[in-house]
C-alpha cells in the first residue's frame, strides 16, 4: 500500500485540526480543562483579545466541544460560561499528550508549571495507546492503513 495513492480530504486528523488546531482554541481548551470557564476569566488568563476569544468559542460551540451555560452575578447581567461536552472530554487525552510532550521537551529549567495528576492517588496521568482488545500498544508498533471512508486519489497522466 502506498499511502501516497490515497486522498486526504476527509482525514480525521485534517478534521480535527480545522477545529482545535489553531493556537487559541487549544489554549482556550486549556483553560476550560483546568475549570477557568468564564469568558472575562479565560480573556484575562490568557490574553486573548475579545474578539478572537469570541471566535474561538462560537467555533468550539459549533463544533459540539463545548457548551455555554448561563450564569448570572448578583446585581450583574446574565453572562455565559463553557463547559465541556462529551466531544470536548474525549480530547482529554490529546492535551494530556501534548502537556506530557511540552514536559519532556519544552519545560522551563525549573520543572512543568502544570502537573495532571489522578485524583484519587496523586500519580501523574499520562495518555497511552490501547488497541481496542485492550493491549498496550508501542508507538513503533502502529501502522496505518486505509480505512473504510478512504478514497483513491485521481492521478493525471
Amino acid at each position: 500500500m502506498d499511502w501516497l495513492d490515497f486522498d486526504t480530504g476527509n482525514c480525521s486528523v485534517q478534521r480535527t485540526l480545522d477545529v482545535i488546531g489553531d493556537r487559541w482554541s487549544a489554549l482556550v481548551l486549556r483553560e476550560i480543562f483546568n475549570g477557568v470557564r468564564r469568558f472575562d476569566q479565560i480573556k484575562e488568563h490568557t490574553g486573548i483579545s475579545d474578539s478572537v476569544l469570541s471566535d474561538r468559542l462560537r467555533k468550539l460551540q459549533a463544533n459540539g466541544v463545548v457548551a455555554a451555560r448561563e450564569y448570572q452575578d448578583p446585581g450583574a447581567r446574565k453572562r455565559k460560561e463553557y463547559r465541556l461536552t462529551e466531544a470536548g472530554l474525549d480530547l482529554q487525552p490529546v492535551m494530556i499528550s501534548m502537556l506530557r510532550w511540552g514536559d519532556k521537551y519544552r519545560a522551563d529549567p525549573t520543572g512543568p508549571s502544570l502537573l495532571a495528576t489522578h485524583r484519587d492517588c496523586g500519580a501523574p496521568v499520562h495518555a497511552a495507546i490501547i488497541c481496542d482488545d485492550g493491549h498496550p500498544v508501542a508507538q513503533r508498533d502502529v501502522r496505518a492503513q486505509p480505512g473504510p471512508g478512504a478514497r483513491r486519489r485521481e492521478r493525471e497522466t
